[in-house]
């Protein structure tokens, strides 16, 4: 067997770094860096409801409206698209490019029915909102108590 000297403060500090790493990559995993990841490009969202809708946002920095595609099949709502990278010729020895390209799909299960002729989307500064009613039948209702 072998002896290593210890080396507390390079030790440590090596440690430290993956230690840091490893926080790093759970908190900015998928998906923020799922093109590292995966090789594939899925936009950030945000979903949330009130008494009579869901609203989802999605980031689409760089996407062309007419590369979105919006479709409720069932309960779940899909959201598909592109982002097209545009090509540049550089004269230079080194290109680095850290942008995420590629298709993408996000697909949501919607937990009560909705008025699927009713959904809006609206795309404005990188931002796809889409807007879905629900249906009447699950809004809560106030019953009044008679007395009697």
């Amino acid at each position: 067997m072998a002896l290593t000297k210890w080396r507390p403060r390079t030790d440590l500090l090596s440690f430290r770094d993956e230690i840091n790493k490893l926080f790093d990559d759970f908190f900015q995993g998928p998906p923020a860096r799922a093109s590292l990841w995966e090789g594939a490009w899925v936009p950030t969202t945000d979903v949330s409801e009130t008494e009579n809708e869901f609203t989802v946002k999605f980031e689409l920095p760089g996407v062309s409206q007419k590369d979105v595609s919006i479709s409720l099949t069932d309960d779940v709502l899909t959201v598909k698209g592109e982002k097209k990278q545009e090509t540049e010729e550089k004269k230079r020895n080194y290109y680095r490019t850290e942008c995420s390209y590629g298709a993408f799909q996000r697909s949501f299960r919607l937990p009560v029915p909705v008025k699927s002729d009713e959904i809006k989307a609206t795309f404005k500064n990188g931002i796809l909102e889409v807007v879905i009613p629900k249906a009447e039948e699950v809004r809560p209702k106030d019953i009044q108590i008679e007395v009697g």
